[in-house]
């Protein structure tokens, strides 16, 4: 627990690691709804900072860091859990969505562009890119997802294992290879979205000066790309 600068040092080390707690915040602020404000975020996270100080032993085969960002996160996930942060209203937004994505590719054979999921959605395109707005909390998979809607469980469908713990499926490669088929089948301005954002862990507005647009339309493009995800991977 302590090493020659001093693991018992709790100040030193949270005033070290202070930055990470705000970078991890404000980059899964882009997966959250507007009512979600930053600081609950980074409040949460310095829960799991503390807890990273307290629980790492030097020699486990992880850095700090990766370790403390581990923790981190999931203590926000944790508080977010607790919060029930996405309204029911738009989640029953982002079924419509999904389920206008999945009629359309199948009649299509293609993507769907914003204006036609707007017309099947019987709103117009400045209507339904702010109901992209609102869902900016959009996720892969929701927590709801787990349980029975009357047509089974929505992992339970994508894995094999029943026994499975709920990262255990995440994780599933068979999983992984349709999600991974499934991002590639973006429309490409959605796809590089997806890649900048997770993979180079850029934040919306460095992603929006690559794509010449604004924080806003990034968050569309990503809730966009989400439904398009999970409409796919709900069909297979």
């Amino acid at each position: 627990m302590y090493s020659a600068t001093g693991w018992g040092d709790r100040e030193y080390w949270i005033e070290q690691y202070m930055p990470l707690v705000k970078r991890i915040a404000h980059h899964m602020m882009a997966r959250l709804p507007a009512s979600v404000q930053v600081e609950d975020l980074v409040q949460a996270g310095m829960i799991g900072l503390l807890d990273a100080i307290n629980r790492f032993q030097e020699g486990q085969g992880a850095q700090f860091e990766t370790y403390a960002a581990q923790r981190i996160r999931g203590a926000i996930l944790d508080e977010l859990r607790e919060a029930d942060w996405l309204p029911r209203s738009v989640r029953r937004n982002l079924r419509r969505i999904e389920a206008a994505v999945a009629n359309l590719e199948q009649r299509l054979r293609r993507p769907p562009t914003e204006q036609e999921l707007a017309q099947a959605l019987g709103v117009s395109l400045a209507e339904y890119q702010d109901m992209l707005t609102e869902a900016r909390g959009a996720q892969l998979v929701y927590y709801d997802d787990f349980d029975d809607d009357g047509n089974g469980h929505f992992l339970d469908r994508h894995v094999a294992d029943a026994g499975a713990s709920v990262l255990d499926r995440i994780l599933d490669e068979d999983f992984r290879k349709r999600l991974a088929a499934a991002i590639d089948a973006l429309p490409e301005r959605e796809k590089l979205v997806m890649a900048m954002y997770y993979e180079q862990e850029m934040n919306l507005k460095e992603i929006g000066a690559v794509l010449g647009v604004t924080e806003s339309r990034v968050c569309q493009l990503h809730t966009q790309a989400i439904a398009r995800l999970r409409s796919r991977l709900r069909d297979e």
